[in-house]
Order: C-alpha cells, then structure tokens, then sequence
C-alpha cells in the first residue's frame, strides 16, 4: 500500500503538467505552517542551540533520495584528509532509539540505529550518534567523541539546531518536480530556501555555476563475504535481480544499466526492512542491491547476494571553496 501510494505522487509530483488540485489546496496550508514555524525562530520563540564546533548541515529541499548519504561520507574523509576531526548525527529514521541518543558502530543493528547512520559509520570510521532531536544527538557527541566539526546527515529543516554552514543536496535529473510544496509537490520548503544555503550539490548533472557531484561504482561485493568483489561487467550475460529501497530507486536501476546489464528489478519503500519472503521471488539468481539496502540484509543474504558501493566524486574546487567558507564561519554562525 504504501509503494503504490508513493509510486502515484511521485506521477503527481513529477509527470503532471498541473499539480492535483485538491492537493495544492493542502499545500496553502503547509507553506503557512513552514513560515510560521521559521517565524518562531527568528524572533527567538523557539531556541536554536549552538555548539563550541563548527556545524555543516547536509539536507534538501524534496522528500525521497538526492544523494545525501554518499557526500556525508565524502564530506567525513575530505575534512579528515584536511586534519579536521568530523563526528555525524542523523535523525534515525524510523528507529526508536529510546530516551537519549545512540552511538553507532560498525556492527549495530541497522534496524535500531537506522540503516544510513549505519552505512556512514561503517564507511567513514567517524564517531556517529542518531537521536530524534539533533541537538541532543550532537551534545552526546561533543561529550563522548573526540571531534572537532559537527556534519548532520539531513536536517535543513530541523532549525533547532544551529549550524555554520548549509549545503543543499539536489536530484540533478528530477530537480524540483511541479515546484510545489507537500503535499501538492515534493518540496518540503519553498524553492526560494535554496538562495540561502551556502552550497548548493547538484546529484548528477548541474546548472552552469553548480557543483556536480557523480556517483561512481563498477564492481560488486558479496554480502556474504565482504572479500569478494567482481566487476559488474562480470553478471553480463546473466539475468539477474537487482532490488532498491531507497528515496529514488530508479537511479540504481539506471546505474546497472549503464554497464549494458539485463535484471528483473523489485522497488521497495525507502528504509523498507526486507523479510526473508522478500526474496522468493529470486530463485537461484544473484540478487545486486545498494550498500544501503544491504546494511538491512545480512542476515537473510545467501552466497548469491551482493551490493554495489559507491564513491561520490565533485569537483576540486568544491572543496576548496568548503575549506574557504569554514575557514570564514568560524568567525560568525549561521543564522536562520
């Protein structure tokens, strides 16, 4: 039910010319609730907590997948290679972490932690704790991790948490739909939000100006033995299967592709926890998934299952301009 009601507003939000119209009668609403709750803010009704240590926000502005995830994790190394200490925080999604904040380790359980602070964790070897609300997430950090820069994966929105500097995630390829807001668009803040971030990260290809970010991977490793790794090239030929359940599988189907590769594909619900009936549709096939998907499925995967890293690439002078503009921050925070 819930894959066939995002698969219609995902129809609604990026292949309609006209946005539904009982929809964008919900979405006057929303853009009310969105102002005033910037409103409250600004004008210090609600309290934004900031920290002894520069905070680097990575957020969008749509729901689903715009390749957050993969730049944390360039972010973490790239700002380790420079002598920063990074420490992540993440919201979690759809954990319970009970009453205080968790720190994430490589071997946690992806359903009690979450399966993207799971994926940076074993990725970047940076300290990473997960909490409903960031802020306290990011206290737990400062106190039981030696870091010296915040990077919070997701969480434009989340205002509480005060931050020195702000880089907008975008789907280079489905942009900004309708250009509408929730519920009648994607788009969880006005289009205009973007003037004010400090960087903006186009997934795929970017307006003249904008930085590109491209995800790369050509070899497969094995779920069950992390040591065995083929190239994608090596399942031409076969007919396999290739499942996703991230915010836009259709960018890991169009990966496989790329490679000339032919597969029975199965979407799934973002953050979706797979069962073991999930796969009995495979066979004797091999099953190439995402990282992110395979955090979730290790303990059902057989000898036939695999996952496709990927490495986020941007341009030299993304960095660059990073280091610049933290170099800058640190005399001054952010405001909302």
């Amino acid at each position: 039910m819930k894959l066939q009601l995002t698969g219609w507003l995902l129809r609604e939000w990026y292949e309609k010319p006209h946005p539904n119209p009982f929809l964008a009668s919900l979405e006057r609403l929303f853009r009310q609730v969105v102002k005033a709750r910037l409103w409250t803010y600004r004008n210090g009704l609600k309290q934004i907590r900031r920290f002894p240590v520069p905070v680097v926000v990575v957020g969008n502005l749509t729901v689903g997948g715009t390749g957050k995830t993969p730049l944390v994790i360039w972010l973490a190394r790239f700002l380790k290679e420079n002598g920063f200490k990074p420490g992540i925080v993440s919201r979690g999604y759809g954990v319970s972490t009970g009453p205080r904040p968790l720190r994430v380790s490589k071997e946690s359980d992806a359903h009690t932690v979450g399966d993207e602070p799971l994926l940076v964790a074993r990725r970047t070897g940076c300290p990473v704790f997960v909490f409903a609300k960031r802020v306290e997430a990011a206290r737990a950090l400062l106190e039981n991790a030696d870091c010296d820069i915040i990077l919070s994966d997701d969480g434009l929105q989340h205002y509480a948490l005060g931050r020195d500097l702000e880089i907008a995630v975008v789907d280079g390829a489905r942009r900004f739909g309708n250009g509408c807001c929730l519920p009648a668009g994607p788009l969880r803040e006005p289009v205009e939000r973007l003037n004010s971030v400090d960087l903006r990260v186009y997934s795929g290809e970017a307006p003249p100006g904008e930085y590109a970010m491209v995800l790369e991977g050509d070899m497969a490793v094995n779920l069950q033995d992390e040591s065995v790794r083929v190239p994608l090239k090596s399942f031409s030929g076969t007919v396999f299967c290739a499942i996703a359940g991230i915010g836009n599988p259709q960018r890991f189907f169009k990966h496989l592709l790329r490679f000339g590769l032919e597969f029975e594909s199965r979407e799934f619900p973002d953050h979706y926890r797979y069962r073991a009936d999930d796969f009995e549709f495979v066979g004797g096939r091999a099953v190439l998934m995402t990282e992110k998907d395979a955090v979730k499925c290790r303990a059902l995967a057989t000898s036939n299952f695999w996952y496709v890293p990927v490495e986020a690439r941007l341009p030299m002078e993304f960095g660059a301009t990073l280091l610049t503009l933290l170099k800058a921050k640190r005399n001054g925070p952010k405001t909302t």
